[in-house]
């Protein structure tokens, strides 16, 4: 990562320089396209508009961010767009194989209901430090509800989300092993 952001700094930006930092945080994340990657990503795409990197990267964060269905448009549409040769190819139709079968076999969005207008004005009131309890309070509660239930595919998907959002890696790629081992039986 380092070697990026050096070479960033002392050569300037490019494509291959901000989508090589992107892959390299994507990797020390355990594969997790976290907000820094995907801000990597981007600038590499303002630099090179059909940087394949990039483009495959910021698609994947929308699966992982539950967004299968837009990931998947934007994987069929870098397939259009890539040579017939590239050594992205093979990748772009193996996710594109993946997301169809998810698509498919994936249940209906759950019954959670969304938070009511009240409810969002009583959270903007609260204080920074009880808005932060109230979620860590939430994320304990999901995520010993999916030690219960483990076979909630969702639920994992949003505990990964929410420790990547509280900015707990190790925690999201924890979650992430134990959902995948418990989705997997």
């Amino acid at each position: 990562m380092s070697k990026f952001r050096n070479a960033i700094r002392l050569d300037g930006a490019t494509a291959a320089r901000e989508s090589g930092l992107g892959e390299a945080i994507v990797a020390g994340a355990g594969g997790t396209v976290s907000a820094d990657a995907q801000a990597a990503f981007e600038r590499a795409l303002e630099l090179d508009s059909g940087n394949p990197k990039a483009r495959f990267f910021l698609a994947t964060a929308q699966a992982q961010e539950g967004r299968v269905a837009d990931a998947a448009v934007a994987w069929q549409a870098m397939l259009a767009d890539i040579p017939a040769d590239s050594p992205w190819r093979g990748a772009v139709e193996q996710v594109l194989t993946e997301a169809a079968e998810h698509v498919a076999t994936a249940p209906p969005e759950s019954a959670q209901p969304s938070p009511s207008q009240q409810d969002i004005d009583a959270v903007a009131e609260m204080t920074p430090t009880d808005r932060n309890a109230m979620i860590e309070t939430m994320v304990v509660g999901l995520d010993r509800r999916l030690r219960e239930y483990p076979q909630d595919r969702e639920g994992w998907r949003r505990l990964v989300r929410s420790y990547i959002a509280l900015d707990r890696a190790a925690d999201a790629r924890e979650a992430l092993g134990r959902g995948v081992r418990s989705l997997r039986r």
